[in-house]
């Protein structure tokens, strides 16, 4: 992965494509004032050098059956099993996210289960099974989840339509 510094005209892409994965490069190209081709040829870019990692569709884990959502904080025997211990709750599908912390916690994970019990048979047979693992704490399920977003943080002037330099590569 190379470097890349992002511009104007990339910070306007993101927030675009940020808000809607399935956006055709047209309209987006519509929204920059420049061509298809450097729309792609940006996002290819982007790709590249893992400013985006990828596209998604978000499923409806209530609607699919998996009703419960949990946060659970793990404490390890010793932080170097971090990269053992993170493969192997890799391999747990149910869990969702997981998250390096400071503090009391080694590590924390976001996990979706069908239910309560579904919940505590992953804690039981799965997680504590897990070599390096000293124990977990549930420590908050979530009642619903309000709003889910990418992060969308550019400050960009769109009064200003992109012009691209003679010399300047899109």
């Amino acid at each position: 992965m190379g470097h890349h510094q992002i511009d104007r005209l990339d910070k306007k892409i993101l927030q675009l494509i940020s808000q809607d994965a399935r956006i055709p490069f047209l309209e987006v190209a519509r929204e920059c004032n420049v061509s298809g081709a450097a729309i792609h040829q940006r996002i290819q870019k982007l790709r590249n050098t893992g400013i985006i990692k990828g596209s998604e569709f978000v499923i409806d884990t209530y609607k699919v059956g998996f009703q419960t959502c949990a946060y659970i904080g793990i404490t390890l025997n010793d932080v170097k099993s971090f990269p053992s211990v993170v493969n192997e709750l890799k391999k747990i599908p149910e869990i969702v996210e997981c998250h390096y912390a400071t503090g009391k916690y080694s590590m924390f994970v976001k996990i979706y289960a069908k239910d309560n019990r579904h919940l505590l048979q992953i804690i039981l047979d799965k997680m504590t099974a897990i070599k390096g693992i000293a124990h977990t704490e549930t420590f908050q399920i979530s009642l619903d989840e309000v709003f889910r977003r990418q992060l969308s943080v550019f400050e960009i002037d769109t009064t200003v339509d992109y012009v691209a330099e003679d010399d300047e590569e899109i």
